[in-house]
């Protein structure tokens, strides 16, 4: 990868890519997102070299595989990319029968039809959840999928968004209430190591940085908290599980046409980085 202006770059996944839990200050879009942080950032070169520059967004909350390397996919090619961000698989890796291998196959298959095209190919791996409470049961199932997203993006030289090693993010305080999205700041910090991955130098390392240590919670207060988020958030979960739905059911694309992105610099925005 090089540092050579993109002019069209496109984005799918899911609730991920779509950017939940960093909110806009107000319409149209809901979410911001690291995918859209990239965008701006991206948009920024492009204006310096003189170059135009379009984004568009195709990640919907809950999407399975199925839906990212299908029609997600097709219609992100239809708009002749020189970038594509593909992260999916999340939401598969939660369901008990997951086969990791086929996943890997399915992506695989999907960043050699992109670099068949000419574009160039963002991945990102999940985070660690050595650090998450329950979440830590997924860590081996999120190492393998690590593992394979390095071996996919080896064979086709596409980048990788080292999230797992992005230690900043094993703080509470980069997730939301949900526990599952990140906040604005972890959703900066995200886009900053996407740059640095597609091999845009940033003019400092402080993305990487932990935040100051907090104070640990009373045993009373944590329990409260757990008990607020099963009731708040895990419980809706499941019901839509055991019901077949999805938070994305209802859900269509932020940005489903290549359109300009306001040109911001990643490494002047801890100003408008905003609370979830």
């Amino acid at each position: 990868m090089t540092s050579a202006p993109w002019h069209r770059y496109v984005a799918i996944g899911d609730s991920f890519t779509e950017g939940m839990c960093d909110p806009l200050p107000e319409p149209p879009d809901g979410f911001r997102g690291w995918a859209d942080r990239l965008a701006a950032h991206l948009s920024a070169l492009a204006v310096d070299a003189g170059h135009e520059f379009a984004y568009a967004n195709l990640a919907v909350r809950g999407r399975k595989l199925d839906d990212v390397v299908g029609p997600q996919l097709d219609s992100a090619l239809t708009l002749q990319p020189d970038l594509v961000s593909i992260v999916g698989g999340g939401n598969d890796i939660l369901r008990p029968s997951v086969d990791l291998e086929q996943v890997a196959d399915r992506l695989d298959a999907a960043v050699a039809r992109i670099r068949a095209m000419g574009a160039d190919v963002l991945l990102a791996t999940p985070s660690d959840p050595a650090k998450a409470g329950i979440f830590a049961a997924l860590r081996p199932r999120h190492a393998a999928h690590t593992a394979n997203l390095h071996s996919i993006a080896g064979r086709h030289g596409a980048a990788v968004v080292d999230v797992w090693g992005l230690k900043a993010l094993q703080d509470w305080r980069m997730w939301a209430d949900d526990r599952i999205h990140l906040t604005s700041e972890g959703h900066h910090r995200v886009a900053c190591a996407a740059a640095t991955a597609l091999g845009i130098p940033l003019n400092n390392d402080d993305w990487r940085e932990p935040l100051p240590a907090a104070n640990r919670l009373g045993r009373r207060e944590a329990l409260t908290n757990h008990a607020a988020w099963a009731r708040v958030h895990l419980r809706p979960w499941v019901q839509r599980r055991l019901h077949g739905r999805s938070s994305g059911d209802a859900i269509s694309a932020k940005r489903p046409a290549l359109a300009p992105i306001a040109p911001a610099r990643l490494d002047s925005e801890a100003a408008a980085r905003l609370p979830c």
